[in-house]
């Protein structure tokens, strides 16, 4: 679903993968995709396309959230506890209690959440697959990786019979920029012979991976000694604790999971070891900081991940763990982990995060040929002389608008259309 061509003018343009350029203009052309970027004087003018202009404010790419739960929206802030395990369960209630009409409902606010925010590609894991149907219907974008549990080996058959059946009732969804992949929820969810059976038929179909991994003490417990709150949960399901592997990620990795075509969401428990595994299988990692911080789990080694090469994007989580999603404070809260600058902040939610997702060079930056996926933040003044400084500090209430392959999804009500040749000029 794309929209008409458009010529979009602002004080600035920040395409990320190329310096700022001061009074620039985007032009995108029917097909969803750019035609040009550069300063205005040098962009041309489409007959027939007028110029939209944007003063105060910086062009910038749609923002790439690595890892979302968009069916949970609504449930910010109605779970409270310090017992992640605790948390886990009041969580599934909650879900259980919901109709298929209500996740879907919750998916599309989702979705326009997400567009209000500047978030314009998300990868998504959830199990009611009300949100691939909710990209499908508003037409966005992104990767929606359908769950499956198992925690019991016995459960193996009825879990894959669960998940080719989902796979194959939402394949109809699947478009150009939308993809469908699947997700072995956790170490405490999924049996290592369930890993390997989902990582088998993944691989044959053609379909990326995602999993929780290394999250928390309790899973490390797990995996590693076979005790804490989710070993304890097995036995009272007559469920034997796995083989004791070294850490959760090479739990992982004896079950043929790790891949180019896996993400692994989380990753505070991983040690050098566990990285140089990551980085020789060039798994890609979704990092949530805000998330991590409000469950108590720790802080990911990020720098050490970053220092070996790993494909890292940041990721929101869900309202369920962080009450609001907003990227730039993930990116934020990630620059003081990873001693980063403003501009190597501002690549986890858009160009590495589009490489952690195989997406490179079609979302993430403002580049000719890529998706126009654009929004228009408002610079507050005065604001830093360094553009990325700029946009990072920025949030979603300075969100004017946001396009998807071009089509206006998002406009603030305080930001009405100008057009070139209106009385107010850029920069006004």
């Amino acid at each position: 679903m794309t929209g008409s061509p458009r010529r979009l003018r602002a004080d600035w343009v920040v395409p990320i993968a190329a310096p700022p350029i001061s009074d620039g203009a985007v032009v995108i052309g029917d097909d969803g995709r750019i035609v040009a970027v550069g300063p205005d004087a040098s962009v041309p003018h489409p007959p027939g396309v007028p110029t939209e202009l944007f003063p105060g404010c910086a062009l910038i790419p749609g923002l790439v959230n690595t890892h979302t739960h968009l069916e949970l929206t609504g449930l910010g802030g109605t779970i409270a506890s310090d017992d992640f395990v605790a948390w886990i369960a009041r969580l599934r209630e909650l879900k259980a209690a919901r109709s298929a009409a209500d996740s879907f409902a919750a998916a599309c606010q989702g979705v326009r959440d997400c567009w209000a925010a500047g978030v314009t590609t998300v990868a998504d894991t959830g199990d009611t697959g009300a949100v691939i149907r909710a990209l499908h219907d508003l037409g966005g974008a992104g990767i929606c990786y359908q769950e499956v549990f198992g925690p019991d080996p016995g459960q193996v058959l009825e879990s894959m019979a669960f998940l080719r059946d989902r796979v194959a009732a939402l394949g109809p969804f699947v478009g150009p920029r939308i993809r469908l992949g699947v997700s072995p929820h956790a170490p405490y969810s999924a049996s290592a012979p369930l890993y390997r059976e989902v990582a088998e038929f993944a691989r044959a179909a053609g379909l990326p991976i995602a999993v929780h991994l290394a999250e928390s003490v309790a899973e490390s417990d797990l995996v590693v000694h076979g005790t804490g709150a989710f070993a304890a949960l097995w036995a009272r399901r007559k469920i034997a604790v796995p083989a004791p592997a070294r850490t959760a990620v090479e739990y992982l990795d004896r079950s043929g999971v790790l891949g180019a075509d896996t993400l692994a969401i989380h990753l505070v428990w991983a040690d050098a070891a566990d990285i140089a595994t990551l980085a020789a299988r060039d798994t890609a990692v979704a990092h949530c900081p805000l998330s991590n911080r409000n469950h108590r789990h720790g802080e990911a080694p990020l720098a050490a991940m970053l220092a070996a090469g790993l494909r890292v994007g940041v990721g929101t989580d869900s309202v369920a763990s962080v009450g609001r999603l907003d990227l730039l404070a993930e990116a934020r809260a990630a620059r003081i982990l990873g001693a980063l600058d403003a501009e190597a902040a501002l690549a986890l939610c858009t160009t590495a995060a589009a490489a952690a997702l195989g997406l490179a060079g079609e979302v993430g930056s403002l580049r000719r040929g890529g998706w126009g996926d654009v929004v228009a933040v408002r610079l507050r003044d005065p604001f830093p002389g360094d553009l990325f400084e700029a946009v990072l500090a920025s949030g979603p209430a300075d969100v004017v608008a946001t396009w998807v392959g071009g089509r206006e999804v998002f406009r603030t009500t305080t930001h009405p259309l100008r057009f070139q040749g209106d009385s107010l000029p850029v920069g006004a």
